[in-house]
């Protein structure tokens, strides 16, 4: 399957891993690849485990259509290797668990499935990637993470990248035409940007 038609917004060359590309989700291109990755059991916490090709295509229609929230098919010398999502926390859900700070900017991520043997190395690569994209903007002085809060694996890697773990919170229900979002326990975490910006 090829990535996402759009042209890259950012581009991260890493020694010895490749070159990190970040384009826009092209929800027409994008669904079918999307689909099959938030589909895997791997991925149940992304919450998408049952959903259609179509519903999928949906939900990042409904994305691309926003301001506040973005989507970005991730790929490594060309190859497609995660979905990389960008929130302003101002206008999400999560601003009803923690007092938001101007300059909060909010993600998630999920990595694509390893081919093969997995490879040393490749989140933290691909972490690198995200946070300079991130820091990049000129806006965001923190990055917000809100993962499941079972999600042991996710909660592990935001500590190796340098994340402060924070209180266990209830994410509310969104319950909209455009969107539904059931209730969730999440663990939120905050990455205060580099000094040296």
């Amino acid at each position: 399957m090829t990535p996402s038609t759009r042209r890259p917004v950012h581009t991260h060359p890493i020694e010895g891993f490749g070159t990190v590309t970040i384009a826009p989700v092209d929800p027409a291109a994008d669904s079918a690849l999307i689909h099959g990755w938030v589909t895997q059991e791997r991925a149940r916490f992304w919450g998408m485990g049952e959903a259609s090709r179509e519903l999928v295509r949906e939900i990042y229609e409904d994305l691309d259509r926003r301001t506040t929230h973005h989507a970005f098919i991730v790929s490594r010398d060309g190859e497609p290797a995660g979905l990389f999502q960008t929130y302003d926390c101002a206008e999400d859900r999560v601003s009803e668990c923690y007092e938001v700070q101007p300059g909060d900017t909010g993600v998630h991520l999920l990595i694509s499935p390893a081919q093969g043997s997995p490879e040393h190395g490749f989140s933290a690569a691909l972490m690198t990637a995200f946070m300079a994209f991130v820091w990049s903007d000129g806006r965001t002085r923190r990055v917000v993470a809100e993962p499941d809060a079972r999600n042991e694996k996710a909660i592990a890697r935001l500590e190796r990248t340098g994340f402060v773990m924070d209180a266990e919170v209830e994410l509310p229900e969104i319950d909209l035409p455009e969107v539904y979002l059931p209730a969730k326990r999440a663990r939120l975490a905050f990455l205060s940007a580099p000094v040296s910006r």
